[in-house]
């Protein structure tokens, strides 16, 4: 759906009367989503809409706690696999790519590294790279991903990168977040982890946090791209239709873009 039509529609529909039992939505959101999320949820209630009510986690461990039956109206991917997944199963409708991402470096203070030296560190045996967990957090998922480009950079780089890798975040086993707190800043400030690959979003956050952390950008040949799939779930209220109108919307979308991410709008 283009912008303005999604934007139209968000007009035409929030000037419309919102019942009683359409009050609330409940969101399903992954965790790099979570301040943007929240932001975009705060101006849709702000211009008249219901309040929306988020969860945030990893996508693919919210995808399977909808599949048990928890109950998610709108789900906010960080990939599209888990989104289609919920569709295949007939269960919401196709997913739509609502915005995107990239992978970035996250670097510990006094850290050496360079984007032109970033895969030399992470290879190296002295080096403590942290990751999110595959298969449970698409971003994972994507640093695997790098991993594989490396393979074909360097001979060898893969089986490295698979064995010393830190499944620190996005687990079943993963410590929660901390209200407040970028779980990201914490793994380099606490010392366990020198690199971390995580959502450049997810970096620019850390590093307002940690001083001395930096944001290191992957080089083009390893580089990493993120879309992020928005479903809405078949027994989804007309309310939570609404709010992922709103989602694609162009003030939405100009929220996302703020906050680091690429519009869908955009080239």
């Amino acid at each position: 759906m283009k912008l303005r039509t999604a934007a139209l529609a968000v007009a035409l529909m929030t000037s419309a009367p919102v019942s009683a039992q359409d009050q609330g939505v409940r969101l399903y959101a992954a965790g790099s989503l979570r301040s943007v999320m929240t932001e975009v949820a705060q101006a849709f209630s702000a211009a008249g809409a219901p309040p929306v009510s988020a969860t945030f986690g990893a996508s693919g461990l919210l995808r399977e706690r909808i599949e048990k039956g928890e109950p998610a109206e709108v789900f906010a991917s960080a990939d599209l696999g888990n989104a289609q997944a919920l569709a295949r199963a007939g269960r919401s409708s196709a997913p739509v790519v609502f915005v995107r991402n990239r992978l970035c470096a996250l670097a510990a203070p006094n850290v050496d590294v360079t984007t032109e030296t970033l895969l030399e560190r992470m290879l190296d045996p002295r080096v403590k790279l942290g990751t999110s967990t595959p298969k449970a957090d698409p971003s994972g998922d994507y640093a695997w991903q790098l991993f594989e480009k490396a393979e074909q950079v360097r001979p060898g780089a893969y089986a490295t990168l698979d064995a010393k890798a830190l499944k620190l975040t996005g687990g079943p086993s993963s410590p929660a977040p901390v209200p407040g707190q970028s779980t990201y800043g914490a793994l380099v400030r606490d010392g366990k982890a020198d690199l971390v690959l995580t959502y450049c979003t997810n970096a620019i956050e850390a590093v307002r946090e940690v001083q001395g952390a930096r944001v290191v950008a992957i080089p083009e040949p390893l580089a990493v791209g993120a879309s992020y799939g928005l479903t809405v779930l078949n027994d989804a209220r007309p309310a939570a239709r609404q709010f992922a109108l709103y989602v694609v919307s162009i003030p939405a979308q100009e929220i996302f873009a703020r906050h680091g991410f690429t519009a869908v709008g955009a080239p």
